[in-house]
């Protein structure tokens, strides 16, 4: 997968990746189109599919905002790239099929704009813009899993149809 990088700092909380103001809305495009507005307001508008998120530590800090994780799947990006995230952020994402890494390279190897090439498979960033190769923190099999059918409903459906 490849996409361009929107680079953030440490401790990126749910209120800025989708703002309380908005939750009162039906339409997940709408609320989708504010994603991160706390942190960038132009990010909603800017952001194209399979861009990826690059943070810092604690992405996903602050209250257990399911809507912050749905947002930044309906905006469309490819993956959220950070050196560590907020537990139940961690849990939200896995649960959506949202892709997630972990990697403490990243913040200092990428920069806003940067290309970058997500191996999923061998968990490895490539920044196409300044060829630096990163890997990353692999996460167990089942939430791999997990994250590639599509999220947590999809997994147990698979899962139950086998038996």
């Amino acid at each position: 997968m490849k996409g361009r990088a929107w680079k953030f700092g440490d401790n990126i909380d749910t209120d800025m990746i989708c703002p309380g103001k908005y939750l009162g809305l039906e339409n997940p495009k709408e609320i989708a189109s504010h994603c991160l507005e706390g942190a960038d307001p132009d990010f909603g508008k800017k952001v194209k599919p399979s861009d990826f998120i690059v943070a810092g530590k604690n992405f996903g800090c602050g209250s257990s905002r399911e809507p912050a994780t749905q947002a930044i799947k309906d905006v469309g990006v490819g993956c959220v790239i950070a050196q560590s995230f907020a537990r139940i952020f961690l849990r939200n994402a896995i649960n959506i099929g949202l892709p997630i890494l972990e990697c403490g390279d990243a913040v200092n190897l990428v920069s806003s704009n940067d290309e970058l090439e997500i191996d999923f498979h061998n968990n490895t960033i490539i920044n196409l813009t300044n060829k630096k190769k990163m890997k990353c923190n692999e996460f167990p099999s089942f939430m791999q899993e997990i994250i590639s059918t599509g999220g947590l409903v999809e997994y147990a459906k698979r899962k139950l149809s086998k038996v």
